[in-house]
């Protein structure tokens, strides 16, 4: 596998095959994806809410309405679409509830390692609740991280996707009961493959220069 390859082949697919299905052992994978990606602290605050049948993206198409409705059709002919969510707090119950999953999962060969590690997550999450005080948007980069893993892992296992911003949130919010579970929307990736003559696949990517975008130091 060359990942340069991977990542300049990839692109934001704009037409999907909707008689082409991801099958299921693919998206087992992408699922792993989305479990294991990295995030701050292992903070981990996020939710996934998966379509796959023709009812369950219609759901999700509602958040593609009146101003997102040029990403309707996107959202029906994907295989699959997957919701990105971000929890609306991390408190000390979140917190010990992943330290115990960490402690189970055997992360901890002595007490005073899984303390060291409360201590420093607590010390980044207040650091953001109190000082920042962004701490909503400090989770939101986190589910980020998510979705570029998932991006770059669904191109490396030859599927089509693409990332869709363009949804109507507070919609979403209300059409899965979000924000009483303590979750809210973020953005969306439709996964699937590509249908002949989407205009998108042809095009040439166009990336800023090295010589600006980089600098080494000495």
């Amino acid at each position: 596998m060359n990942i340069s390859e991977i990542v300049k082949s990839r692109y934001s697919t704009k037409e999907f095959d909707a008689e082409k299905k991801i099958p299921a052992e693919l998206f087992e994978q992408i699922k792993t994806l989305l479990r294991y990606s990295p995030s701050s602290v292992n903070s981990q605050p996020w939710h996934f809410i998966i379509a796959e049948s023709d009812e369950a993206k219609k759901r999700i198409s509602k958040g593609t309405q009146d101003t997102y409705s040029f990403n309707e059709a996107k959202i029906l002919d994907a295989s699959h679409v997957i919701l990105f969510c971000s929890r609306n707090q991390i408190d000390e119950e979140y917190m010990l509830h992943l330290l115990e999953t960490e402690d189970k999962d055997g992360r901890y060969a002595e007490p005073t390692f899984k303390d060291m590690v409360h201590g420093g997550r607590t010390m980044f999450v207040n650091l953001h609740r109190y000082d920042l005080k962004d701490v909503q948007h400090w989770m939101e980069k986190q589910v980020y991280l998510n979705m570029g893993t998932v991006l770059l892992g669904a191109a490396a296992l030859g599927l089509d996707a693409l990332p869709i911003e363009g949804i109507d949130q507070n919609k979403l919010d209300e059409e899965f009961g979000l924000r009483d579970k303590g979750f809210t929307s973020v953005a969306a990736i439709a996964l699937g493959y590509r249908k002949e003559g989407d205009f998108n696949a042809v095009l040439p990517k166009s990336r800023l220069p090295e010589d600006e975008i980089f600098s080494f130091l000495p």
